[in-house]
């Protein structure tokens, strides 16, 4: 039977990245079949009337989701025939999920899948990275093409970075309120706030987030029971609930290192585990690589037991260094959670304009990006009296700057229309493209946030953790409301008296001005009139 290759399935290859030979044939690791909806066209009609605000067009449940909206007994058991074919293991077919997660060696997979994977080595700053990688595209039978519509985990590189900064200058008092020992570092030339000190200032609804689930997804890394207690007893504050979801056999795994994955990781439990201490905080471990990206947000979404009713997500990578297959299936997932009334909010990035990508031109952060999510930019905040004073873009040098732009990839949804983009060289013009972010809060460094990690007091900026600030906003709301908000841009576009307008500072190629921005967005929440929006 003749094969043709799968659209979108290039992977691009990192600057600088060297090819040092063919990947050991014998090498043995996992991938993954995400097969077509049973009713595509009934899943698009939902999705686009939850988006538009539709009258009657109302999320799914799972069970109904995954009976309507799951893969066919039929598509399941015809990619178990090309497994079998090719003598690759079915380790599990999960047809409400629509994957099928296939099991053989390099070999396998080069006949398979008509590719040829090869070893790179990328230095990054002072690391170097390893990873395979197939060269060319995914190619699959005639039959295969119908059923379909992604091949993720060939390519096992790290692609996404957590999107946080830690305040590295010398200890000083914490916010303008009580300090709660042993929360006591901050630049001693600014302020920084505990989580329930920015949820007074940006007037969060009272709530706990009882009966709701935040989901946290984490790309390695871990968090200490130590640095946990210690953290909500100091801040007196009732311990959360706190379960780690292995997905692809990683496990909740800290190293003791704040710098690297423990600090996101502890972050965002810290975060939305203070501000929602009632609801459960389900945190998803999954590899670095795309295709763990995929998995762990498939996984949130089907979990019938924990039912996360939000999700939050800190990590991410410009849309340019992703192959358009994967970013189309976590794209798909992302739909997936409008579907099922589950708002996701995830970090728009910590290197401005050019979200890092140092190529001289504007790149956005996905999935932040994805018109299906709930962009969280990033601000400055000054505070007195318990009030805020001022508060400005991110962008703070080489402490970082708020991602936000225009996105290469997705166009303009409906609720953007209308809107203009303001340029820090003084140029305007319509947003005819998806914008970023859709929201902010803080997430400088200097004004940062006061956490304990690695057994340590410090205080921690970045994007990162505006996403788990609204997800506890989000899951506080649901909890009072008694339902989920599921999909909230619209009707947070429809009201944007619902936020403090941020008209001040630049991050990079844009600038701030009234109302909607490349860089905060519609402005940072006033949680009261967030809540009377989204009820």
């Amino acid at each position: 039977m003749s094969r043709h290759p799968v659209a979108g399935s290039d992977h691009p290859v990192p600057a600088g990245a060297q090819c040092v030979g063919a990947c050991d044939p014998a090498d043995h690791f996992d991938v993954v079949l995400i097969l077509r909806r049973q009713d595509e066209a009934g899943f698009r009609a939902l999705v686009d009337g939850i988006t538009a605000g539709a009258p009657g067009a109302q999320p799914v449940s799972r069970a109904d989701y995954e009976q309507r909206f799951g893969a066919s007994a039929a598509d399941v058991k015809r990619a178990e025939a090309f497994a079998s074919a090719h003598g690759l293991a079915v380790v599990k077919a999960d047809a409400g999920a629509r994957r099928v997660v296939l099991s053989g060696t390099v070999q396998q997979y080069n006949d398979a899948f008509g590719v040829d994977l090869q070893r790179f080595e990328h230095q990054v700053g002072t690391l170097k990275q390893h990873f395979r990688q197939p060269v060319g595209p995914v190619h699959l039978p005639d039959d295969m093409h119908e059923i379909v519509t992604a091949v993720v985990g060939l390519d096992s590189r790290a692609k996404v970075q957590p999107h946080f900064r830690i305040e590295s200058t010398a200890p000083a008092s914490v916010g303008d309120g009580p300090v709660h020992a042993p929360i006591r570092a901050a630049r001693a030339v600014s302020r920084s706030f505990t989580p329930l000190q920015l949820a007074d200032l940006y007037d969060f609804p009272a709530g706990d987030g009882k009966g709701q689930c935040i989901a946290l997804i984490e790309m390695g890394g871990g968090y200490a029971q130590a640095d946990l207690q210690a953290y909500f007893s100091a801040l007196g504050v009732a311990q959360p609930q706190v379960e780690a979801v292995s997905v692809d056999q990683t496990k909740n795994a800290p190293t003791g290192d704040p710098n690297g994955p423990d600090g996101e990781v502890t972050l965002d439990v810290e975060i939305a585990g203070s501000l929602a201490p009632a609801a459960l905080i389900a945190v998803y471990f999954a590899p670095n690589s795309e295709a763990g990206f995929v998995n762990a947000v498939s996984a949130a979404l089907h979990d019938s037991q924990r039912k996360p009713s939000v999700i939050s997500i800190s990590w991410g990578a410009p849309e340019s260094v992703w192959s358009q297959q994967s970013l189309g299936a976590l794209n798909d997932a992302l739909q997936t959670a409008v579907a099922l009334g589950v708002t996701v909010c995830a970090a728009s990035g910590d290197s401005g304009s050019e979200d890092g990508v140092g190529d001289g031109a504007d790149h956005v952060d996905f999935p932040a990006s994805s018109p299906y999510v709930l962009g969280c930019g990033g601000t400055h905040v000054t505070a007195a009296n318990g009030r805020i004073s001022r508060e400005t873009v991110w962008s703070n040098g080489s402490d970082g700057a708020t991602g936000g732009g225009v996105s290469m990839t997705f166009a303009l949804p409906a609720w953007q229309k209308g809107l203009r983009l303001v340029r820090a060289n003084g140029g305007a013009g319509s947003l005819v493209r998806r914008g970023v972010p859709d929201v902010a809060g803080d997430a400088d460094p200097a004004t940062g946030y006061a956490v304990h990690i690695g057994g340590t007091d410090t205080v921690v900026g970045g994007t990162s953790a505006v996403a788990p600030l609204w997800a506890a906003l989000i899951a506080r709301i649901n909890a009072s409301g008694g339902k989920a908000a599921g999909f909230v841009n619209a009707k947070l576009y429809a009201q944007p008296g619902a936020f403090n307008d941020v008209t001040s500072g630049s991050n990079g190629d844009y600038t701030a001005g009234p109302g909607w921005d490349a860089c905060t967005g519609l402005g940072t929440p006033v949680g009261s009139k967030v809540a009377a929006a989204l009820a």
